[in-house]
């Protein structure tokens, strides 16, 4: 029994927002060319549209037949679809009957509605949505001072020879860029943090053995749906409520890495499993290759 994924990225990015990338993306101004005009862009004065030309009048030939060398010239898009072979396929053996799988019995859950009512979640967005205010008003406040350098750079440039104007230029973006590395970096954190704790939520949900299919089970539901793709159904084949309860009985906290300690740094200490071994666990078992006088067969090379 299987559910279709919660799609954690789109969550997580909607919980964090892009606040990091819209304070960071300032330019550095140039003092040389503001001060030439007080730091305003002054536009080209608009030239007058010109008088439409007269249109000439022209005699319409009738087109000369196309010649069989013109045919071949002409653009692929005027040329009538190419007729293709059309290689034999084989026709597939009729199977023997095999065992009829057991009776549909439906049942619909609302994701959303689980994750909303989840204590854990909850919890997520409390402790990762005050550090995501408190990185927010970081950048903010370094927004504001690099704001400030930059209008001092451009009220003393008339008094700066051209080599201190571009010494202060470059350390203004030298400053820049190390912004955009130090929030990016945290960022990046925040959000793999996230991450981390949304996914045990839905681990806990979707496994063969999660909340949803015991919950499931216990109806003797075999297929479950999502209540959004369903159009009609009956208040018993509805879950929702019992899955909600049982995972706030079953996990009502996550774990959430410390502040700003990297979660790619954690999986690498070997302290807990990794979504490494999750997907190596997942991977299907490798088809053999066939051997032949202790050389594999190569599968460019095939025998005649």
């Amino acid at each position: 029994m299987t559910l279709t994924s919660l799609k954690r990225t789109a969550k997580v990015s909607a919980m964090l927002g892009a606040f990091v990338g819209t304070a960071l993306g300032f330019s550095v101004p140039t003092a040389q060319a503001q001060s030439a005009n007080g730091g305003w862009f002054v536009p080209k004065s608009a030239q007058p549209e010109a008088a439409p030309r007269p249109v000439a009048r022209h005699v319409v030939e009738q087109p000369a037949p196309m010649s069989e060398e013109d045919a071949q010239a002409a653009p692929e898009a005027q040329r009538a679809p190419p007729v293709l072979p059309l290689p034999p396929v084989p026709t597939p053996p009729v199977l023997a009957k095999s065992t009829t799988p057991p009776p549909v019995v439906v049942g619909v859950i609302n994701v959303q509605a689980v994750m909303q009512m989840s204590s854990a979640q909850q919890e997520i967005q409390q402790v990762l949505g005050a550090r995501r205010d408190h990185l927010a008003q970081e950048v903010q406040h370094e927004e504001a001072a690099w704001r400030e350098e930059a209008q001092k750079l451009q009220a003393q440039a008339r008094g700066l020879s051209a080599d201190q104007i571009q010494l202060r230029e470059r350390h203004l973006q030298e400053r820049r860029a190390k912004d955009q590395r130090e929030f990016g970096n945290q960022a990046r954190i925040l959000q793999e943090a996230a991450q981390v704790a949304y996914h045990q939520i839905e681990r806990e949900l979707e496994q063969p053995s999660g909340i949803i299919a015991s919950v499931a089970g216990s109806h003797g539901m075999n297929l479950v749906l999502h209540s959004e793709q369903v159009v009609l159904h009956v208040g018993e084949h509805d879950i929702t409520d019992e899955v909600i309860a049982q995972l706030n009985k079953v996990l009502p906290h996550v774990y959430i890495p410390a502040d700003g300690v990297d979660p790619e740094q954690i999986a690498k200490s070997g302290k807990m499993p990794t979504t490494a071994d999750e997907e190596r666990s997942a991977a299907p078992e490798p088809t053999p290759v066939p051997v032949e006088n202790g050389q594999p067969q190569s599968v460019l090379r095939q025998p005649h």
